[in-house]
Parts: structure tokens; C-alpha cells; sequence
């Protein structure tokens, strides 16, 4: 008798209910988003750029980090050697899209495929981590993930604006110690996936790893090094 072939999988839905639901689990990120985002307008204005370019920059690009850090190599006088620079140190710290990315391919593949690539363009560190957790917890709507990104995408976009206007006031989150506000929801909300103990190891592994990159490698490859050691040792840590 020959085998059964395995059943099809089913496919992910995309419901409105789903989009509107990410954009409320998105509201205790708002905060964070606002005042970065904030900064980074009044980073720009610092910098010599016009509002309309750096709204333009914060709706197609949509990369915080990245950005941020783009602003900080900004050079005052451009050359092949300084971009290139630029975008190799952007394009290492967003490396990391790549494993998140990946940890969502079980999920996001039983979508069509430009609708899985058009999902995947909302891709940010806390649409990921609010996706993650309504899937760990057996949800399958992908317009939880999508309404979460494109709704963080407006805030961000439009929470540029303001921080242009009002200059270098909030170009420093530092100076007021706001910059500790998306580290702290991100770790909260991050810890609550933690299942299995032996996961929890993966955390000091990837932390200890990325700082000791950080003491020996100049730039923000610490980030991507990190991620995958912390990554690495999960795999393994599971499948003992």
C-alpha cells in the first residue's frame, strides 16, 4: 500500500479584523516610536536636510536604526568612499532582518508568495516580536503582523515631522533618558516567549558574545554576530 501524501497545509489567512488587531497590540510601542522617531527628525534638520526629504526618508526607507545610524555617518562633503561606508555599516546592522525574516518563513510561506514579500516589507523589530508571539500562541492571521508594521509606519512617518520642526530639542533621546524606553517593551514583551528554560540560556550566550564583538571589532557588526550566536545556541539548546 503506498504511502498517503501528507495533507495540504493550510493557508494564512489576512483579515481585516487581523490588521486592526496588530495596530492595538502596536499601542505600548507608541511611546518609543515617537520620541526615536522624533529624533531622528531633529537629527535631520541638524543635519541640513529639508522636512519634505526627511519625511520622505522615514516613509520609504522605514528602517529606525538604520536611519539613525545613516544620520551619524552623514558626511559633510560626499564621495564614493563615504557612501559606500555608509552603506556597508547600515546594511550590518540590518542584517539582523535576515533571521527574523527566516524565523517567520514556517508562517509567513503558506501565503502567496508577493504577498508573503509585501508582508515582509513591514518588517521591523517590533512588528516581529508581536507577530511571534500571536503566532507562538497558535494564531495564524498574518494581518496581525502586517497591521502592526503599517501601523507603526504611519506613527513613525508622521512623528517625523514634528521632531523636524522642533530641531535638536529631541535629537538626543539621551539627554532625557528616553532612549531607554524600546529596549525596555521590547525585553518585556521578548521575555513572555520564553517557553522551554533551556531557551533561556540562548539570552547570556548572544549577550556575552555580541559585547565581546563589540571589544574587538569596530562598528555595529556586534549586532548581527550576536544574533546569530544567541540563534546558534537555541537550535542546539532545543534539540538536545
Amino acid at each position: 500500500m503506498a504511502p498517503s501524501s501528507p495533507p495540504p497545509m493550510r493557508p494564512v489567512p489576512i483579515t481585516p479584523a487581523g490588521m486592526i488587531e496588530g495596530a492595538r497590540l502596536s499601542l505600548p510601542l507608541l511611546p518609543g516610536v515617537i520620541v526615536f522617531a522624533a529624533a531622528f527628525g531633529g537629527a535631520s534638520a541638524e543635519k541640513g536636510l529639508t522636512l519634505v526629504e526627511t519625511t520622505l526618508m522615514s516613509l520609504l526607507v522605514y528602517a529606525g536604526a538604520g536611519q539613525l545610524l545613516a544620520l551619524e555617518l552623514w558626511p559633510r562633503a560626499w564621495s564614493t568612499g563615504a557612501l559606500t561606508a555608509m552603506v556597508a555599516v547600515v546594511v550590518a546592522v540590518n542584517l539582523r532582518f535576515l533571521l527574523m525574516s527566516a524565523a517567520l518563513q514556517p508562517w509567513l510561506s503558506r501565503m502567496p508568495r508577493g504577498s508573503a514579500y509585501l508582508a515582509l516589507s513591514s518588517l521591523t523589530d517590533a512588528n516581529f516580536i508581536i507577530g511571534s508571539r500571536y503566532h507562538a500562541k497558535g494564531g495564524e492571521d498574518a494581518g496581525v503582523f502586517i497591521g502592526a508594521g503599517l501601523f507603526l509606519w504611519i506613527i513613525w512617518t508622521l512623528a517625523t515631522i514634528p521632531g523636524h520642526m522642533l530641531g535638536g530639542i529631541l535629537s538626543d533621546p539621551k539627554r532625557f533618558g528616553l532612549d531607554l524606553i524600546m529596549p525596555l517593551i521590547f525585553t518585556s514583551m521578548a521575555v513572555s516567549m520564553f517557553r522551554i528554560r533551556r531557551d533561556r540560556l540562548a539570552w547570556p550566550i548572544a549577550a556575552g558574545v555580541a559585547l565581546g564583538t563589540s571589544q574587538v571589532i569596530d562598528g555595529y557588526w556586534f549586532i548581527v554576530v550576536g544574533a546569530l550566536a544567541g540563534s546558534i545556541a537555541a537550535g542546539l539548546l532545543r534539540d538536545r
